[in-house]
């Protein structure tokens, strides 16, 4: 968590950085899991889900392709699955 606290501070004035991307992208992530558990049928949100998933997921991608280290930085703070590579 102190990572995150890190990230609000250090933000402020870069909120474009790939790592806060990644971070507002996982919690939004996390808050529309939570929403879809109650409401099983709401399909626009399923679909803003799978949509996030996919944004994170190529800036996750360009991260690990550019800088190896701060990416496995960044998934373990966050608790991420890592990339499979292909």
């Amino acid at each position: 968590m102190a990572f995150i606290s890190v990230i609000s501070q250090e933000e402020n004035e870069n909120k474009g950085s790939v790592e806060f991307q990644v971070f507002s992208f996982t919690n939004q992530i996390k808050r529309l899991t939570s929403h879809l558990k109650l409401h099983k049928k709401d399909y626009l949100s399923q679909r803003g889900l799978r949509k996030t998933l996919g944004k994170r997921q190529r800036l996750l991608t360009y991260l690990s392709k550019k800088n190896p280290v701060r990416y496995k930085e960044l998934i373990d703070q966050l608790d991420i699955k890592e990339l499979k590579t292909r």
